[in-house]
């Protein structure tokens, strides 16, 4: 090689070498990254706002405006920019306008292209093209199917044709049938707008119709008594605080009438009426011992006694009100409306009502207390064994000692102690010291009580599901005809007179109805039983107690079990065919 040469490639090619050591980067050299695109924020759905696809029609259209050399934004689609129009009608109305607004921006396009079907000459196309290029503007309206509303999108002329202005949104109103409730200020705004063309205006609003209200009635009393008494923090039951006995003075007004109102019409954006309902009147509920006032409003009592709501109507029951006991002043009580007594009931008194009873003190030992309606005592019931209790619905009692009970309903007491009672509801034992101690409680649907039994292991006897008021009934019936078998032995062995004869005579009767009441209280009975045979186990009844004691015995159907020990947060209850505690 020649020294030309060599020299020639040292200095080339050291150049070179450093041209690309330049143009590649070094490890320590700094390589900027690029910042992460940070993804766009999602856009909240509108209602109100039209879907329009790439491939519509108004694209096309709004195309081929900006190749015409108008400058104009994207098409703005949104039938409530306010806010005020309502969603159900927004839902149903959108599908409709795009439908509409698809069919008439093809025609359009169609127009604007020169596209006809079939094949033409080539005069005819020519034609057809002049007349293409020569469209004028054209303002559209959808009316909703109410004909309340109103709206407009302003296609842009093509060609040589002319722009949008005022006298043509006009003439296309009257056109229209559009007459009511233009928004004039936004029509004339429109018309000389340099972005009016592609966009959605709400140009009218008419009238809803707003149907009347219908008739009320305002209570001045409740329809529905609350019959149950809360427990404060202390486990106390105040049974003051429940009477059931409504006082209603002679001309006091028990409810009033509101009157319906009249429709206001409405008024469609083509000025035609829209009808609306009238308010349905409503009738006073009146029943007995009431009156309508003279104007036709109010709904008064007619005598003093206790407001109640039956059936369908307010009525008016008597009240009787006792200020002190029921003794030898008072003698025994039977009443066909309410009592209200606020002393006690002594010792073989009764008190028998058609409606609720309320004693304010207490029911004493061989008394009798039959109550139609509820049955408060506020004090307690203290039986010697031979006192009976009934009630037609509730009973609420501060204690219930040595009684026999019959409620229909429920029963909510504090203690009860060697009591016979059949409930077809729940027996609550769970205020005060909440004790069921010896005696027998049969509840058709449930026993809650914090003790049940004592820790003497004193028999207690509870009974689940079944029909205790039922079964309780021919119980008595049977007492009775053992009462009247006896009566008639006795009288048999007396000496023949006219008298023994009469008294006889009249025990016979009564053993005769004792008899039929017997035989219809067994063929109610076994009619009872048989619908309960499909009855399902959880719905047999069940125990709940904080603490059950030895000594206590539980009948679920023809489930027996004795507790042997004390049994803390028991819970019994039929499962699978036995007696489960949980």
């Amino acid at each position: 090689m020649s020294l030309k040469k060599k020299l020639s490639s040292l200095l080339f090619s050291s150049k070179k070498e450093e041209q690309a050591d330049e143009s590649l980067p070094t490890a320590q050299e700094h390589i900027p990254q690029e910042a992460p695109v940070k993804a766009p924020e999602p856009i909240p759905e509108d209602g109100s706002q039209l879907e329009i696809s790439a491939d519509h029609p108004i694209r096309q259209l709004h195309d081929l405006r900006r190749q015409e050399g108008f400058s104009l934004p994207s098409p703005r689609l949104c039938m409530d920019e306010d806010g005020v129009l309502p969603p159900e009608l927004l839902e149903k109305e959108k599908s409709r306008l795009q439908s509409s607004l698809k069919s008439l921006c093809g025609t359009r396009l169609k127009a604007a292209k020169g596209r006809t079907r079939g094949k033409h000459s080539k005069k005819k196309e020519e034609e057809a093209e002049e007349e293409a290029l020569c469209l004028d503007a054209r303002p559209w309206f959808h009316i909703s199917s109410d004909k309340i509303y109103a709206w407009m999108v302003a296609l842009p002329p093509v060609g040589q044709g002319e722009e949008l202005n005022r006298s043509m949104i006009y003439q296309a109103l009257r056109d229209h049938g559009i007459s009511y409730g233009l928004n004039t200020a936004l029509l004339d705004r429109v018309s000389h707008e340099q972005d009016r063309y592609f966009n959605l205006y709400l140009v009218a609003q008419g009238k809803p119709a707003f149907d009347g209200r219908n008739g009320n009635i305002v209570d001045h009393f409740p329809r529905v008594l609350q019959r149950t008494l809360d427990v404060d923090e202390f486990g106390q039951v105040d049974y003051t605080a429940l009477n059931l006995i409504c006082n209603v003075e002679e001309g006091q007004e028990i409810c009033r009438l509101i009157r319906p109102t009249e429709g206001e019409p409405g008024r469609t954006v083509t000025d035609q009426e829209v009808p609306a309902k009238s308010g349905r009147d409503v009738p006073l509920p009146k029943g007995r011992n009431t009156e309508i006032s003279e104007d036709g409003e109010a709904l008064l009592a007619t005598m003093p006694g206790h407001v109640e709501f039956s059936g369908r109507s307010f009525q008016v029951k008597p009240v009787l009100d006792i200020d002190g006991d029921v003794d030898f002043s008072t003698g025994n009580i039977k009443f066909v409306g309410d009592v209200n007594i606020k002393g006690d009931v002594l010792s073989g008194f009764s008190v028998k009502a058609m409606g609720n009873i309320y004693v304010g003190g207490v029911v004493e030992a061989g008394s009798t207390v039959e109550a139609g309606g509820d049955l408060t005592v506020v004090k307690g019931i203290l039986g010697d064994g031979s006192t009976v209790i009934r009630a037609g619905r509730c009973i609420f009692s501060k204690y219930i000692e040595n009684a026999t009970i019959h409620v229909r309903e429920n029963l909510q007491t504090d203690c009860i102690v060697n009591g016979r009672i059949y409930c077809d509801g729940e027996v609550q034992v769970r205020s005060g010291r909440g004790s069921i101690i010896g005696g027998r409680v049969w509840a058709a649907k449930r026993v809650s009580a914090s003790a049940v039994g004592a820790k003497s292991e004193v028999k207690t006897s509870i009974v689940l599901g079944g029909l205790p008021c039922a079964t309780f009934e021919r119980e008595q019936v049977r007492e009775e005809l053992r009462d009247l078998n006896r009566e008639l032995a006795r009288l048999d062995g007396q000496l023949d007179s006219t008298v023994k004869a009469s008294l006889m005579g009249k025990v016979r009767m009564k053993l005769s109805v004792a008899e039929l009441k017997l035989k219809q209280a067994e063929e109610d009975l076994e009619a009872a039983k048989e619908s309960l045979k499909d009855q399902k186990e959880q719905d047999s009844g069940r125990m709940e107690c904080g603490v059950a004691y030895a000594g206590t015995d539980i009948s679920i159907g023809s489930e027996f079990l004795r507790l042997r020990q004390e049994t803390h947060q028991c819970v019994a209850k039929l499962a699978y065919g036995e007696i489960l505690l949980m």
